[in-house]
């Protein structure tokens, strides 16, 4: 416990594959460069102490000792064996469905394998099954780009394939006006899909489709038929929404705002019902837009 450590995680959105990565559908997922967490260890003889910073590092403290409880559990490790100060960080909010659970989850395994009690092979499943304190069964795909910090293709059978567009796409992440409770929105899916089955299993397979057409639209040469493509992708993927109901009220008005500040496609991230939204742009919005506006 003599060296200190230091680490950043980074939050997520999710491009495509929403809900329907929870059944094994392919997902494309990509890292938010200006919101993180932020990890530092400082040794010291004192028992362990938390420190907390940044715009929502306060709301990291009541995930924080049940996280770190369960990482000892995992390793049978003693509480008492930690001494120093451990100072978080962060930019993201917790239960806005920008990964803030896996960000913290993540980099906690990165500083207990730092000290030795993870071994760098094991850190995506560790800090997977840290996670399931907040999901029940995390799928990984939060967990995945924490690690990674790149856009991925993510499948929960495992497959994790880099993705790095050959074009820069003019996207942006905005708040909807109301929070996303994202139990409420994945229990809605599978309601739907328990009462009507074959609607439900094509509404998956729409948003399998929507990946395919945007992971596509990413990688063509051309920018202006790659834009195209990806706002035919947005499009599906929004309908997908549409007909899971978490498209209403506030998301709904925000969106209508976007495109009437010049979106040309937008569609919900994450579970839907709330939290936020992705929309791409053929020109820069005005000086006044940017404001409500998170660089992607």
């Amino acid at each position: 416990m003599s060296t200190s450590f230091q680490c950043t995680a980074f939050g997520k959105w999710i491009l495509m594959g929403d809900h329907s990565v929870i059944r094994g559908y392919p997902s494309l997922v990509f890292p938010i460069p200006s919101r993180t967490l932020e990890l530092k260890y400082t040794p010291g003889e004192h028992a362990l102490v938390l420190d907390l910073k940044g715009d929502h590092g306060q709301e990291m403290q009541l995930l924080f000792w049940g996280v770190l409880e369960r990482a000892f559990q995992l390793k049978n490790i003693p509480r008492p064996v930690f001494t120093g100060t451990l100072h978080v960080d962060s930019s993201l909010p917790v239960g806005a469905g920008m990964g803030a659970s896996a960000a913290l989850c993540v980099a906690l395994t990165r500083w207990l394998g730092h000290l030795g009690y993870v071994q760098e092979s094991e850190y995506f499943e560790f800090a997977r099954s840290l996670e399931d304190l907040f999901h029940g069964e995390s799928s990984g795909i939060d967990i995945s780009v924490a690690l990674s910090g790149q856009g991925l293709r993510f499948v929960r059978n495992g497959e994790r394939t880099e993705i790095t567009p050959k074009w820069k796409p003019r996207w942006y992440i905005s708040y909807s006006g109301k929070r996303g409770v994202t139990a409420d929105a994945v229990n809605k899916v599978k309601d739907l899909l328990a009462k009507q089955p074959p609607v439900g299993q094509q509404i998956d397979l729409n948003m399998a489709k929507a990946v395919e057409t945007a992971q596509k639209a990413l990688l063509m040469d051309s920018e202006s038929e790659g834009l195209q493509t990806l706002v035919q992708a947005l499009n599906m993927g929004a309908e997908c929404f549409d007909k899971w109901g978490l498209n209403e009220g506030a998301p709904a008005s925000h969106i209508a705002w976007l495109r009437e500040q010049g979106a040309i496609a937008v569609k919900p991230t994450g579970s839907g019902g709330g939290g936020y939204v992705i929309s791409l742009w053929e020109k820069p919005p005005s000086a006044e837009t940017l404001k409500n506006l998170i660089p992607c």
